[in-house]
């Protein structure tokens, strides 16, 4: 590895200079520059760079991934252009109107996408036994389980609110009220219909408000400002109950008489326009969302896209952007698969291999990721393939009925529960068998070059799934770490960081804690301590080096919400303390407790082995690492 300064050097140099650089901070693992002008960087050469692990342009910065000695690089950095805005840069407001919108949107669906998945793939799979004639629409199955899986879209709005008051930092709970009062029954039975309020009319939709989405997102982001205010000018002392009193009376009335409305008529407007495009053509609408999905999943585009599915599903009850998006995703499966068969590199066909299935169930980051990208023509016959499976769906107009991800589950959903016919499904089936097909053999037509650089499997090395607990015990002596954290064990997929998601830092797990203590996992010594408290890296004294980041984008609180127990380079005993944190002020922030905890030296190792749990406390054994 080169010199941090010799790092620095060149990272500055590849970004453009100082003179292109706005500010720049680092967190645990990245330094994250705003750059006056992101085309001037040399993102190739950066990438080709054997002490950078990943490049990643997201949310407006140009986040340059070194690993856990980037406070180093950071400071040597910091030395030669002589930057010293960490704290003015936290507190700018981060990229262009787009950036923010997509950070906006991901971040009020991200927190429930699993529940609405889970619901979507259930509703498809009760509609699906209505048709096979497995059930009856009033057998007490049916019933309470259709309650479950169309209670969450039906009041919808109540989960944005939820989520929309935590990214516009004002009260959930206000919010949630706010909501609900919009899918009461009282108003859901006036659909239709106009009331007056005071002499103003108030203009109740078709379909009322139940499974809307942007008019509970307006008036949560209004609420915010109205909150604001109305703590700004009452005293402190009669806040408890006036405040929400005041919010009450005004945002009620607002919502109902201009807000609802305004929305629905955006939502309409959005609607339309995606139906206009998808009405011109069809075919042409399939291919270009088929061959392009992945591309827009690797620059979080796709976020863009969620509230059109639902407005779609919401305004005609049924939405035709899902089944074209449906083979982008198991064409890049055909194409890992593909790549198994052809290569020589036994690491490479695993991952592959492993890939290739997990693509089955909408997981691609290491399909993509770690295999058919740094291989690039896999990626691009998968493209080509993902276009040609949309066409085929969008030729024959398929549908989708209920709300989920984009995997095989999805197919029950394609069924109609009215008519209860399998057509659509049919198509889509061999839409997107077809592209996975054609995804194989054109891997094969394109090739690839096999003798990949070490530098390009790095990540798909540390993407691979794990092998057989026996057959890698039986290999070597291992190392046992203990749980850091109390709480829900979950795969590193579920990080809202691709770096970490993929795999890119190292195999480990992730922790939602439950407890806001961080524990040392083993005996060591603190290697990696930020002044944020928001990580923390030890290396173990048999040679693991652990990093633990707790939640992400935590380095933006400054500290705030976190009391360091420990020092850099102290001896720590497993078990020790090393950092309080404030699960709720994290929370409060709108930001992600989920806490990665990952071992950055993997390669140094045989394997790294989760233990299968649920749920942790701290001190117990849940990860083996494999010498």
């Amino acid at each position: 590895m080169s010199s941090n300064e010799e790092i620095a050097k060149r990272v500055l140099e590849a970004v453009g200079g100082k003179e292109n650089v706005n500010s720049v901070v680092h967190c645990a693992t990245r330094l994250r520059f705003k750059l006056k002008d992101e085309g001037v960087a040399d993102t190739q050469r950066l990438s080709q760079d054997d002490d950078v692990i990943q490049v990643v342009q997201k949310g407006g910065q140009y986040q340059v991934v070194i690993g856990s000695h980037v406070g180093d690089v950071y400071r040597e950095l910091n030395g030669i252009a002589d930057f010293n805005n960490e704290k003015e840069a936290a507190q700018e407001k981060s990229g262009n109107i787009f950036d923010r919108l997509i950070d906006i949107i991901s971040s009020i669906f991200t927190p429930f996408l699993g529940a609405m998945a889970g619901a979507g793939v259930l509703k498809g799979f009760l509609t699906l036994a209505l048709t096979l004639n497995w059930v009856s629409d009033t057998s007490g199955v049916y019933v309470v389980l259709w309650a479950i899986a169309d209670g969450l879209f039906t009041c919808l709005p109540v989960m944005l609110a939820f989520t929309a008051a935590k990214k516009f930092r004002t009260n959930e709970f206000l919010a949630a009220a706010l909501a609900m009062a919009l899918v009461h029954p009282s108003i859901t039975a006036l659909a239709g219909q106009t009331l007056s309020f005071l002499g103003l009319p108030v203009i109740i939709g078709a379909s009322a408000y139940t499974s809307s989405v942007i008019p509970i997102i307006l008036a949560v982001f209004l609420q915010s400002y109205v909150e604001r205010f109305f703590k700004k000018v009452i005293p402190s002392f009669l806040q408890t109950i006036v405040v929400p009193l005041a919010i009450f009376l005004v945002m009620a009335p607002l919502t109902f008489i201009a807000v609802g409305p305004l929305g629905t008529i955006l939502g309409n407007a959005l609607g339309s326009g995606y139906d206009a495009i998808y009405n011109f053509s069809p075919i042409i609408a399939g291919a270009v969302m088929g061959g392009l999905w992945q591309v827009f999943v690797m620059f979080g585009m796709h976020w863009g896209f969620v509230p059109i599915m639902m407005l779609n599903l919401n305004q005609v009850g049924f939405d035709t952007m899902t089944p074209m998006l449906l083979p982008a995703v198991l064409a890049q499966g055909g194409a890992a698969l593909a790549v198994f068969f052809m290569t020589k590199n036994v690491k490479l066909k695993g991952l592959a291999l492993s890939s290739t299935i997990t693509s089955f169930f909408g997981i691609t980051e290491p399909t993509v990721y770690g295999v058919n990208l740094p291989l690039k023509k896999p990626f691009i016959a998968a493209c080509i393939s993902g276009a040609v499976g949309g066409a085929f769906i969008g030729f024959f107009q398929v549908k989708n009925y209920v709300f989920g991800l984009i995997s095989l589950l999805s197919l029950p959903g394609f069924i109609p529960q009215d008519t209860k016919a399998i057509t659509g499904l049919m198509m889509a089936a061999i839409g997107t068998g077809i592209a996975f097909v054609l995804g194989f053999v054109l891997t094969f037509v394109l090739r690839f070059d096999d003798q990949v650089e070490v530098k390009q499997l790095a990540a798909a090395d540390k993407a691979d799934t794990v092998t057989p607990v026996a057959q890698e015990l039986a290999s070597g002596h291992t190392i046992m770490l203990a749980s850091p954290l109390n709480g829900e064990v979950l795969p590193l997929t579920q990080v809202k960081d691709q770096v970490f998601s993929s795999g890119a830092l190292g195999k480990g797990v992730a922790i939602e804690p439950t407890e806001g203590k961080l524990y040392a996992p083993a005996d060591g010594t603190v290697t990696t301590l930020f002044p944020t408290g928001h990580a923390v890296g030890i290396t173990t004294d048999e040679g693991a080096e652990v990093l633990m980041h707790i939640g992400m984008d935590t380095v933006e609180l400054d500290g705030k919400g976190f009391t360091i127990k420990v020092q850099q380079d102290d001896q720590v005993k497993k078990g020790d303390l090393l950092v309080e944190f404030d699960l709720a002020a994290i929370k409060a922030a709108g930001l992600s407790t989920i806490t990665p905890i990952v071992i950055t030296n993997t390669n140094s190792f045989m394997d790294v082995l989760d233990m299968d749990q649920k749920e942790v406390i701290h001190g117990e054994d849940f990860l083996t690492v494999v010498k």
